[in-house]
């Protein structure tokens, strides 16, 4: 059986992008949704039917959200108490420590584990690093051509993904991060 022609209407193009993207347990990128048509809806038609898509679900409880890597519904946050009440698992709690280094690997990246200890003032302990590594937030980007060769940690795509993010340009500003606590309750 062979694949059916792509529609050729925006509001079929639309229903197809929308069960695919609502049926996804990862983000699809602009590659992944162009191969649902068999690549032959281009990039910038497909944009504007998933701004379109957004617009139409702007009132609904599901949000589309454009992440670093790629387009995926999720529930918008004021609905978040009602489904934690269905599974009420408590998100995992993390130290000062594992929250400070995060914060420096986000802001300063890419960076060693030294220019880390330097700004934080303490040795950083390796189960701070591989609890991050762990969870997919942090990830060793290269080395230093310093002597030693120290690994180099940035961020990742998971870690804006469960941030709701596309760039690391769309963290709050330093300075709001260091009058308010990291809330990461809600990171998928």
């Amino acid at each position: 059986m062979s694949p059916p022609d792509p529609p050729d209407n925006a509001r079929e193009l639309k229903r197809i992008l929308e069960a695919v993207l609502l049926s996804a347990a990862d983000p699809l990128s602009m590659a992944d949704l162009r191969r649902v048509f068999d690549g032959d809806i281009g990039a910038d038609v497909l944009r504007v039917l998933l701004d379109e898509l957004r617009a139409e679900w702007a009132e609904r409880p599901l949000e589309l959200l454009q992440l670093a890597s790629g387009w995926r519904f999720r529930t918008r946050a004021e609905f978040m108490p009602y489904l934690e009440k269905l599974n009420p698992e408590k998100p995992p709690k993390y130290s000062r420590a594992v929250l400070e280094t995060l914060a420096i690997v986000a802001y300063r990246q890419p960076v060693t584990r030294g220019d880390i200890e330097d700004i934080r003032g303490v040795t950083v302990s390796s189960q701070v690093i591989k609890a991050l590594e762990e969870r997919g937030w942090i990830d060793v980007v290269g080395h230093r051509d310093t002597p030693g060769r120290p690994a180099l940690l940035a961020t990742t795509r998971k870690f804006l993904d469960d941030l709701g993010l596309r760039s690391i340009s769309e963290l709050p500003p330093l300075e709001a991060m260091m009058n308010h606590e990291l809330d990461l309750s809600h990171a998928q």
